[in-house]
């Protein structure tokens, strides 16, 4: 590492353990001093608790409504919708985000949300296709596309150059509480509300009302102020769509001049793909086989809900050891340490299907995961030329979702409808452990430059 502990001040969390830089809520503090970021940082909490309200309100839907027997095949589908078109638009968001002014993009995409939760919530009532309800939540995720570009793309103009370091750390930190906070009140009206499509219509209308709340604070923001500069010239947008292409080709054709990147995004894709599949299997297993006789109870979603808690204080506590552990075995033995730990772990704690056990396995898994992210997030930042980075983060995206998605198709064809499936944990315990040795190997195959990626 060329910068010590701090290298990792882009990842999640990870500005809580840097030794050299203030604590996260002194960071905060001083931030909020700041006019400007106090009311754009408004806008990205509301928006995102509103995001992690609605994520679950559907997931509850379309996995735990009583009058629905939810399948493999039925979350796989889900997610091939949701994921699929929101990582692949991705690259082109930004072409039109420098063609509108940044605040009316945040105020409109977030009222437009506002909208689409409410249909979302009357489709839900209704006896439609599940392609029609798919369709309606797919406009709200891609709608979320822009307004998380749109808040990353407006921080230089509200805070000064020298603080702009503090704000990137901070802002997606506190967005990804929000976001926990959110789907955390979505998760307790779910369970004190008869479980039904009511309850999910309830919170998915408590979802539309903070996404009107997160476009009434972005009215609050003067029109201009974000940018972009109105005289700036741009090319026509069908040349710009063009070149985004381009771009993006020209991108993976660096990657692949950066060994020791592409090694570590592909590590970091397989073991994406075991998270996946995971994940189906978890939503089985509480829908079905921890929720009750006949699956009528709330115990599968409370379940649930804690199971995403036990992941998020993984997440949480691989922000705080990575820079340990990468200081003592260094970036590459950690991602592989990572990987042969999940190896090791997943199967000793999965295979006994209990709720006890299971709740150890995400939270050990949110651990290696995250960890594995971090320090990969820094070998890219490291290896990949500057002016390549955004188009290499961009491709990192899209193959992050595809893994996700593929791994839940796998998983569909493999699960029982109980979700205890010992050959499925066996599977991905081989895959974590082919992912660790093939990248140790890879990397050790040949010495590489870390400053130039050569």
């Amino acid at each position: 590492m060329t910068e010590g502990p701090r290298a990792y001040r882009t990842g999640t969390l990870v500005c809580l353990c840097d030794p050299g830089a203030v604590s996260f809520l002194r960071d905060l503090r001083a931030l909020l001093r700041l006019r400007d970021f106090r009311r754009l940082f408004a806008v990205r909490l509301l928006s995102q608790a509103s995001d992690g309200a609605f994520q679950v309100a559907l997931a509850a839907h379309v996995v735990f409504s009583p009058e629905r027997q939810t399948s493999a095949t039925a979350i796989a589908s889900a997610m091939a919708v949701l994921l699929l078109p929101y990582s692949l638009l991705g690259p082109f968001t930004g072409v039109l985000l420098d063609r509108w002014r940044r605040r009316q993009a945040l105020l409109y995409c977030n009222l437009l949300r506002a909208v689409l939760a409410s249909v979302t919530a009357v489709l839900v009532l209704s006896v439609v296709s599940d392609w029609l309800l798919y369709l309606s939540a797919l406009s709200v995720t891609a709608a979320n596309r822009f307004v998380l570009a749109g808040l990353s793309a407006s921080l230089p103009r509200v805070v000064p150059e020298d603080r702009l370091l503090m704000a990137n750390a901070v802002s997606p930190t506190a967005g990804t509480v929000a976001a926990t906070v959110g789907g955390g009140g979505a998760f307790l009206v779910n369970l004190f509300m008869a479980k039904g499509a009511g309850s999910d219509a309830v919170v998915l209308l408590l979802s539309a009302l903070l996404y009107l709340c997160a476009a009434l604070a972005a009215r609050r923001i003067p029109v201009d102020l974000l940018g972009p500069e109105a005289d700036r010239e741009r090319p026509p947008l069908g040349s710009a769509v063009v070149a985004t292409v381009r771009d993006m080709a020209m991108g993976l054709r660096h990657l692949a001049e950066r060994r020791l990147a592409a090694y570590a995004l592909g590590a970091m894709t397989a073991m994406r793909f075991c998270y996946g599949a995971l994940t189906v299997t978890v939503l089985m297993l509480c829908r079905y086989t921890f929720n009750g006789v006949g699956g009528g109870s709330s115990d599968g979603l409370a379940m649930l809900g804690l199971a995403v808690g036990f992941s998020g204080a993984g997440f949480f506590v691989a922000a705080l050891v990575t820079p340990w552990g990468t200081d003592r075995l260094g970036l590459e033995n950690w991602i592989t340490f990572c990987a042969a730990a999940a190896a090791v772990l997943e199967p000793a704690l999965g295979l006994p299907f209990h709720p006890y056990p299971l709740l150890a396995a995400a939270f050990v898994l949110g651990v290696v995961t995250q960890g594995a992210k971090i320090a990969t997030d820094t070998v890219v930042q490291e290896t990949v030329d500057d002016g390549f980075r955004g188009r290499v983060f961009s491709l990192y995206d899209v193959l992050f979702n595809v893994a996700f998605v593929g791994a839940a198709a796998l998983t569909a064809l493999m699960l029982p409808p109980d979700g205890r499936s010992s050959a499925l944990l066996v599977l991905v315990a081989v895959l974590y452990a082919l992912t660790a040795v093939g990248y140790a190997t890879a990397v050790r195959a040949r010495s590489f430059d870390r400053v130039s990626g050569g």
